[in-house]
Formats: C-alpha cells, structure tokens, sequence
C-alpha cells in the first residue's frame, strides 16, 4: 500500500527507514509497505531460489539473490524483488550495499496483499529499467508467468508446463515441481 508524500522519497531516504522488520520498496518517490509473505510464498520462493542457485553457480552463470536484496533502478525506484539474477557479464551493477540497475531475471511470488502492485507497478517499473525477464508465479492458482523482453516491452511468454529461459541455456523447470509439496 502506497503512503501519500509531498515530496519523492530516494534512495537515501529509504536506507534511512527504521529498521523495524517491515519491507519496504520505493518506486518513483512514493513508500510502499509490505507484510510479510505468508508461508506457501516462502516454500515456493525457497525452491525457486534453490533451482536456479543450483544452475547458475556451478557453472559461474553470475550470481542470484534472495529477498531482501535492494534493487535500486533510480535514486527514487528502490524494490526488493523476491528472487533475482544478474548474470556474469553485468557483475559491475553488483555493489557491498545492493544492486545499482536492473537485474537480468526478476520473480516475484505473489501474495494476498501484493498481487496488484506485482502484476501492474512493479511490472512497469522492471519494464522501463530494462529488466529482461520478469516470472509473476502466482500460488493462487499454481502457475507462472514469464514475461520476457522484446524491444522496449515484455510479452508474455507460454509456461504452462515448463519454464526454460535464454538467459540460462539448459536451464529447464516443470512448473508442477515448484508447487509440490
């Protein structure tokens, strides 16, 4: 849920929030504060997270993150994405405190209190940064949505069954797998 300000918050002004156990993103000045995910997200995110870990690593792919990882896009765009990969040749955007521009690879897992603002704002903003994948995995209804790159846009790309991506060659998940308990 967005908290109305006069002025847009920054980036500075976000590492300066409280330390209080709440997540926080800013996108485009204005504070946004999550609950925190409900325990089906955080299965699904862990195997996520591990399945790609597992491929990316061992082959010096380039690095993925968890949440919380701060993804700053712009001084007033600062989002903490589920899941992250930035790949071995873009390694520079990778600083001690975050990452400093847009990942190759976003997934959020969407939850109650975050389906809207994952679906459409969080969407646009990955869009305009240049991200080039961005997985909406919605627990809901057991399915992932891929939306890849093509010019300036994402298009929605088919993973009913399988989930495969030209950013890792060889990399291939059944999307059954993701939701199994």
């Amino acid at each position: 849920m967005a908290t109305e300000t006069s002025t847009k918050l920054t980036y500075e002004d976000y590492v300066n929030l409280p330390n209080d156990g709440k997540r926080y993103e800013i996108i485009d000045g204005e504070l946004y504060v999550n609950p925190a995910p409900n325990i089906k997200h955080q299965k699904v995110a862990a195997k996520l997270f591990y399945e790609l870990y597992s491929f990316v690593k061992p082959r010096k792919l380039g690095e993925v993150f968890f949440a919380p990882c701060d993804v700053v896009l712009s001084e007033i765009d600062t989002l903490q994405p589920d899941i992250l990969f930035v790949s071995a040749a873009r390694m520079e955007i990778i600083t001690r405190a975050n990452v400093k521009g847009a990942p190759d690879l976003v997934i959020e897992v969407l939850s109650e209190g975050t389906r809207n603002y994952d679906e459409t704002i969080k969407k646009k903003r990955y869009e305009r940064f240049a991200v080039s994948e961005y997985w909406i995995v919605d627990i809901d209804d057991d399915s992932v949505r891929v939306h890849r790159r093509v010019g300036t846009r994402f298009e929605l790309v088919d993973a009913v069954a399988t989930i495969t991506t030209p950013l890792l060659p060889g990399f291939t998940l059944a999307v059954h797998e993701i939701f199994a308990d």
